[in-house]
C-alpha cells in the first residue's frame, strides 16, 4: 500500500518525516477516554491526558493528521480570530484580556510541545499582516498601539509601505503590523510529531476506524464497523468533517474549503526577494491571501476558498491567480502542489467548546486559526478532565451561535455573506 496515497498529495504530504501507520480498530477495547479525531485538538487532549495517567484511545476516519491539521497554512498567530476591539465590543475589556492571555498561552504551547518532544517541523518566528486597503492601514496602526499600550504586548510594531514594499515585494499592500512573537512551521509535521510523543505515553492510535456512533450517556460505547471502545468519557474532535456524527453539535459550525499551493523552490534572492525576513505573511482581506516559505524556499500560498462539498477541478491554477496578484514576478514559477482541506467556522469566528452533556467534551469551530487554539483547545478539555477548568470555562462560556437555517439552509446563507463580503475586498482601496 503507498501511504502517501491516503494523504491528499501536497506538498506537507511529500515531506512528512513519518507517515506512521496505526492499525484499524479490531474487537472490544477499554479506555478512561474515548477521543474522535486525529487533528491538533484530538492530538493534543490524548497527550495530555496520557501524560496524566489516563488510557486514551483515538479514533481517526482516515490518516493521523489526514485534515485541515496536515493541510493548512502553518500559522501559529496570537490572538484570536476577531481582532480586541472586537473582542471587547462583545464582551468587555476584561474577557477580552483573558482571550488574549489564552491565545498568548497557546502560542507558547505549541512552541514547548515542539521543543519539549524535538518536533522537525521547519518551526520559524514571526508573522506579518498586511493592510489591503486604506481602512484597514488605519486599523492595522490602531490594533498595534492597542496591544502594546493596553495589553502590554511588546511584540508588536507597525511599519510603512516603503518598508512593507522592501520585506514582502509587492506594490499591492499599504502598511503593515509585524508580530515578532508569532510562530509558523510545517503543520503535518507538526501533527505527526505530537502522535509520537501521545505514542510514547501511552495514547492507543486506530485510523481507519470511522466512528458511526456512540451509546447515550456514560460509560459510553462508541462504534466503528470492526470494532467497539467502551470509554467513560469522550470527546469529539472532528472540526469540519464532523458530518452527521453529532447533530447537535453541527448546527453551531459551517464546514468551508481553503486552498494552497507550493511553487518549485526558488532561487535564494527570488525567495529573500518576497520575503525579507522569512516571516509568514497575510493581509487583511475577508477571504484572506496568507504565505510563506517553507524549509526548502518554496512559496506555499494560500488563497480563494468555496463553500461547496466539491473542490475546484485544477487546484494550482486557482491559487496561482490569487498569487499572480500579490506577486506577477512569479508568472514564469512553477506550481507543483495545489491542494484543499476543510475547516469549521462559527457564526461569531470564535471557538466553540463545552459539553454536551455529563462525560461529553467537544471542541470545534477554529475559523482559521486552528494550529495555536486547537492545540490549546485540547490541553484545556485534558486540564477540564482533570478537574482543572479555569481556561477551559472561558472558552465554554462564548456564546453558542446556530447558522440561519440550521444545517439544510446554512450554506446559502454563508454564500451570500461571502459574496457580499468578497465585493467589500474589491473595493475601497
Amino acid at each position: 500500500m503507498n501511504r502517501l496515497d491516503e494523504h491528499t498529495e501536497s506538498y506537507y504530504a511529500a515531506t512528512a518525516n513519518d507517515l506512521q501507520e496505526y492499525p484499524c480498530l479490531e474487537g472490544n477495547v477499554e479506555a478512561d477516554i474515548c477521543i474522535v479525531g486525529g487533528g491538533y485538538t484530538g492530538l493534543s487532549s490524548a497527550l495530555h491526558l496520557a501524560e496524566r495517567g489516563y488510557r486514551v484511545v483515538i479514533l481517526e476516519a482516515k490518516r493521523i493528521g489526514w485534515g485541515a491539521s496536515g493541510r493548512n497554512g502553518g500559522h501559529v498567530g496570537v490572538g484570536q480570530r476577531r481582532s480586541q476591539g472586537d473582542l471587547e465590543a462583545m464582551f468587555g475589556f476584561d474577557m477580552a484580556k483573558q482571550l488574549w492571555d489564552l491565545s498568548i498561552d497557546a502560542v507558547q504551547l505549541v512552541e514547548s510541545l515542539i521543543v519539549r518532544h524535538r518536533i522537525p517541523c521547519d518551526l520559524k518566528r514571526g508573522i506579518m499582516h498586511l493592510a489591503a486597503k486604506a481602512s484597514h492601514d488605519k486599523y492595522l496602526k490602531g490594533e498595534t498601539d492597542k496591544l502594546r499600550e493596553r495589553y502590554g504586548y511588546r511584540q508588536v510594531e507597525y511599519i510603512e509601505k516603503k518598508e512593507v514594499r522592501e520585506l514582502v515585494g509587492s506594490e499591492r499592500y499599504l502598511g503593515a503590523q509585524i508580530d515578532f512573537g508569532s510562530l509558523h512551521l510545517h503543520p503535518l509535521n507538526f501533527a505527526l510529531g505530537l502522535a509520537r510523543a501521545g505514542a510514547s505515553a501511552g495514547v492507543h492510535f486506530f485510523e481507519r476506524s470511522e466512528v458511526q456512533g456512540y451509546s447515550a450517556s456514560s460509560p459510553f460505547t462508541i462504534s466503528t464497523a470492526r470494532g467497539q471502545v467502551r470509554a467513560e468519557k469522550l470527546i469529539l474532535a472532528c472540526n469540519g468533517y464532523l458530518g452527521n456524527l453529532e447533530s447537535r453539535l453541527a448546527g453551531w459550525i459551517m464546514p468551508i474549503n481553503n486552498f494552497v499551493l507550493a511553487t518549485e523552490p526558488l532561487p535564494k534572492n527570488l525567495a529573500r526577494e518576497i520575503i525579507a525576513n522569512d516571516f509568514a505573511v497575510q493581509d487583511t482581506l475577508h477571504v484572506i491571501n496568507y504565505w510563506k516559505l517553507s524549509g526548502d524556499n518554496r512559496l506555499i500560498f494560500g488563497g480563494g476558498e468555496n463553500y461547496t462539498r466539491r473542490f475546484p477541478e485544477d487546484i494550482r491554477s486557482f491559487v496561482r491567480k490569487y498569487m499572480l496578484r500579490v506577486y506577477p514576478q512569479l508568472e514564469n514559477t512553477g506550481v507543483e502542489f495545489g491542494w484543499g482541506g476543510t475547516l469549521a467556522v462559527t457564526m461569531n469566528r470564535m471557538p466553540c467548546m463545552g459539553q454536551l452533556q455529563p462525560g461529553l467534551y467537544y471542541s470545534q469551530g477554529y475559523s482559521g486559526h486552528g494550529v495555536p487554539t486547537a492545540t490549546l483547545a485540547g490541553k484545556l478539555l485534558a486540564d477540564a478532565i482533570y478537574g482543572e477548568s479555569g481556561g477551559y470555562n472561558i472558552f465554554a462560556s462564548l456564546p453558542k451561535i446556530d447558522f440561519p437555517g440550521g444545517t439544510l439552509l446554512r450554506w446559502p446563507g454563508l454564500v451570500l455573506g461571502m459574496l457580499y463580503h468578497s465585493l467589500l475586498d474589491k473595493i475601497g482601496r
